[in-house]
């Protein structure tokens, strides 16, 4: 299993709570920033972009050029678009399938999304802000590929993991994100054996003094 899959299999609330426990600064991006569907579910490292509005551009140019943002985003990875757009969408259905296809692992985009049903059909996991018919055409265009960005006063890294599911989105750095992880799995295997105990019909309380997690 890789590092990603790992990382896909924990909860956002458990990372965010081993970070914390380790001493690790806490990342989460803007809980306006949901996925598509309450089930959809995005870890692994991020290829961050960052792109601006442009009513110069012609039709050709501009979707050109988001097939080329499409063809950029690499295998394993997890899109993180800064569009600095308030108006459009920044992903939609023939997007999905695209970067399925190519192995992308996720978008998360701090704006808009179109084709909704579509996107949810694919099983393509995407968080984005807002849903929106407007697209891009002659409207706006990248500048800039695995670049830091800033997400809702948040610095997002090239080299950052994100794991983003339900509870929200959070960001671990490169240097960090193995010891969280493991740290996360042996939380979640004690929270499993807490939950058996009370289940079995031990106290709440009891049982945290056992096991020390809640």
């Amino acid at each position: 299993m890789t590092l990603a899959d790992r990382l896909n299999a924990c909860h956002s609330s458990v990372v965010h709570d081993v970070m914390k426990d380790l001493g690790l600064a806490i990342r989460v991006l803007p809980r306006s920033i949901v996925g598509l569907e309450p089930t959809m579910r995005a870890a692994g490292p991020v290829f961050t972009v960052r792109g601006r509005p442009d009513p110069t551009l012609d039709k050709h140019t501009s979707l050109y050029e988001w097939a080329g943002l499409l063809s950029r985003a690499p295998a394993g990875h997890v899109v993180v678009c800064q569009p600095q757009d308030d108006t459009r969408a920044l992903f939609g259905g023939l997007s999905a399938e695209a970067l399925k296809i190519k192995g992308v692992r996720g978008y998360i985009v701090d704006g808009g999304c179109r084709d909704i049903q579509a996107v949810a059909d694919q099983g393509f996991p995407v968080f984005a802000r807002y849903a929106t018919p407007i697209d891009i055409v002659c409207a706006w265009r990248a500048e800039a590929f695995e670049q830091p960005l800033a997400i809702g006063g948040q610095q997002v890294q090239p080299d950052d993991h994100v794991l983003a599911d339900r509870d929200g989105i959070v960001l671990i750095g490169a240097g960090d994100v193995e010891a969280v992880v493991a740290a996360a799995e042996r939380k979640m295997a004690t929270e499993g054996d807490m939950v058996r105990a009370i289940r079995a019909g031990e106290d709440p309380q009891a049982a945290y003094l056992r096991y020390r997690v809640f």
